[in-house]
């Protein structure tokens, strides 16, 4: 007899803007219930009401609606929560306040919530969710789309970036918004001229983004030694990773970036803020830092001593062994059927 595939209708805007991690993970997990899940579940994109489970990935009205008014179990995904969005958009504040109102009332009108940290958990039911609707799975990247290069292929990139041989090169990567950490990454990389410092990434809520004006006098006008090269399409972010030396995290909030494991996927090492949110989902292998002194210092230090590198590079691999998608697609596996059971 033939095994009856689970049904899910996946309600995701998030691929819609290029640059955006929200769409990095919604794209990874489609293409692993796909290909790992490909006898277990049968994926719909943005459909109707009448399927096994329902889970949103983004958090438009319209998912709303159909979260509230479905009749089969629905989760959605915590990628952000409202105190996240300061530093992300600048709106008048009554609209900001209706606008973190809604979010928590969309999270509400799940049955179940996803979160890719669990540090967060504690944070979701300060707002007032459900501790016992909330699971932990964290993101993944494809080995296929994000590993490591050879050195002549590698070569080849940096001469079509216009970077030298053997230029130490600081990626920085993301949204342009002052959450992220921009105005720091400029002002390190003032500090080390003899170092090259891109940042891959742009404006993805236009106007309203915090500290738009500042930002953008800033991209059009850079110091010598960086660049601003646009939001990129995530298909050639492997091509960054690999020409880069070390992928800088200044980001003040963050709940788990995908640069990290796109970066580590590339056995490149990483230097973040010191946060806490990473200290149970990096195991401590990852440089930190608590101000731009500290940054400073660590991406000279890098620059200069090569068994440190090689400890970061390990350090790197270490992480993404972790994250395989063998290991995320069995904790997917079990939730949605767990789920779907219990209906």
């Amino acid at each position: 007899m033939k095994k009856e595939k689970i049904k899910i209708n996946m309600l995701s805007m998030a691929d819609s803007v290029d640059g955006q991690g929200v769409g990095s993970a919604y794209l990874e997990l489609i293409k692993l219930l796909k290909e790992e899940g490909k006898d277990d579940f049968e994926i719909f994109i943005n459909k109707g009401t009448k399927f096994d489970i329902i889970h949103a990935h983004t958090i438009e009205p319209r998912n709303y609606l159909k979260l509230k008014f479905s009749k089969c179990p629905t989760v959605a995904y915590v990628h952000f929560l409202p105190d996240t969005l300061n530093g992300s958009i600048k709106l008048p504040k009554p609209i900001f306040k209706i606008f973190k109102k809604y979010v928590i009332s969309f999270y509400k009108s799940a049955d179940h919530l996803v979160v890719v940290n669990p540090i967060f958990k504690e944070d979701m039911v300060k707002v007032g969710l459900d501790k016992n609707k909330i699971t932990y799975i964290p993101n993944f990247v494809s080995k296929e789309k994000f590993f490591k290069m050879k050195k002549n292929e590698i070569k080849s990139l940096r001469k079509k970036y216009n970077i030298g041989e053997n230029e130490f090169v600081v990626l920085g990567a993301g949204q342009v918004q002052n959450r992220k950490g921009v105005l720091d990454f400029v002002k390190v990389a003032k500090e080390l001229p003899d170092i090259t410092f891109i940042w891959a990434g742009g404006f993805s809520f236009g106007a309203i983004t915090d500290g738009h004006n500042e930002l953008k006098k800033i991209m059009e006008n850079p110091p010598k030694n960086v660049k601003f090269l646009g939001i990129i399409p995530r298909d050639e972010m492997n091509n960054l990773f690999n020409l880069s030396d070390l992928l800088f995290v200044p980001a003040y909030s963050e709940l788990f970036p995908m640069i990290i494991l796109e970066s580590v996927n590339t056995e490149t090492p990483i230097l973040l803020r010191d946060l806490k949110l990473y200290e149970d989902i990096l195991f401590k292998k990852y440089l930190k830092g608590s101000n731009n002194k500290e940054f400073k210092n660590l991406i000279l230090k890098l620059s200069e001593n090569n068994d440190l590198y090689k400890e970061q590079i390990k350090n790197a691999k270490y992480i993404a062994k972790f994250y395989s998608k063998e290991n995320v697609y069995k904790m997917w596996k079990e939730f949605y059927t767990k789920i779907y059971n219990e209906r």
